[in-house]
């Protein structure tokens, strides 16, 4: 029980999990919108936070952070985003095309059956990125689809993606919205704002009814962890029976563990945990755990 408090108290604004909790106080996360989009809001309304979507058995769902809508049934959802995944076979960065697919789920989603398209709503995806993904230094990248042959074309389908870097340097954003970057990359309070915001996580994390909802999503990270290891074990199986040969064997099952182990520790060090908690959790040694965090 102490070490799940201990882990919840680590953690800090760019974790997935508090970064939830913070959202859904909504004068925090309106404030925030207002302050992005340069409008007022009078306003929003929680869909399911951290909400699955599977529009189809078969299809891969989503697991979105923060779903709104405001108002007027503008659309908005929130990501945090704290490593630039990459395909390992391919080598491709997997964000943009993530964008994508979260857009066609979420009309997918919204749009009933016998319904118009022209009822679908506005959206803004908006992810929290704690890297620059397209390395322009910019705050904000700010997608929208136009014309290639007339940029002054817009397809106005009412659907934009943002990506924040907190990171960036180019580009004006508010003072409280340059206050939140810097929170989230260093905790340096520095406004009203941040102050609110440090507050608020305290006071979340003195709340018994998110311990508890903590400790549960530690062990359902526990599950996955299980399920990695398993699959990893079933892999080196497979490899050392198709090669038929006992060190393949071998050889499989120690790659499978050591690729369950790294993933293992990805997550715990995106959960705000520290190097050498990480290590006693993996078995891996402080410099490996180092060395994963730095990549």
């Amino acid at each position: 029980m102490q070490k799940q408090i201990s882990n919840l108290d680590k953690l800090t604004l760019s974790n997935d999990f508090l970064f939830k909790h913070v959202m859904l106080r909504k004068r925090i996360c309106k404030h925030i919108l207002e302050e992005l989009l340069h409008t007022e809001i009078a306003d929003i309304t929680y869909l399911e936070a951290e909400q699955t979507i599977d529009v189809y058995p078969d299809s891969h769902g989503i697991r979105l952070d923060v779903r709104i809508a405001d108002a007027a049934n503008t659309h908005y959802n929130l990501e945090m985003q704290v490593k630039n995944p990459v395909n390992r076979a391919t080598g491709k960065f997997l964000l943009p095309k993530r964008t994508r697919y979260y857009q066609a789920m979420l009309d997918t989603d919204m749009l009933q059956k016998g319904q118009d398209y022209d009822e679908l709503s506005p959206t803004y995806i908006i992810f929290f990125c704690l890297f620059d993904f397209f390395q322009d230094s910019q705050r904000i990248y700010t997608f929208k689809k136009r014309c290639l042959e007339n940029m002054n074309i817009e397809l106005a389908d009412e659907a934009v993606i943002m990506f924040l870097n907190t990171l960036g340097t180019k580009g004006d954003v508010s003072p409280d919205i340059q206050s939140l970057f810097d929170y989230i990359n260093s905790n340096t309070i520095n406004s009203n704002f941040t102050r609110e915001v440090a507050d608020t996580i305290v006071e979340i994390k003195n709340d018994k009814k998110v311990r508890d909802a903590y400790m549960t999503y530690e062990m359902r990270m526990k599950d996955l962890r299980d399920e990695a290891h398993a699959e990893g074990k079933a892999e080196g199986l497979a490899e050392g029976k198709a090669e038929g040969l006992a060190e393949g064997k071998a050889e499989g099952l120690a790659e499978g563990k050591a690729e369950e182990k790294t993933a293992t520790a990805k997550r715990l060090l995106s959960m705000g945990l520290s190097v050498e908690d990480i290590a006693k959790a993996t078995s891996l040694s402080v410099e490996q755990v180092e060395k994963i965090k730095a990549e």
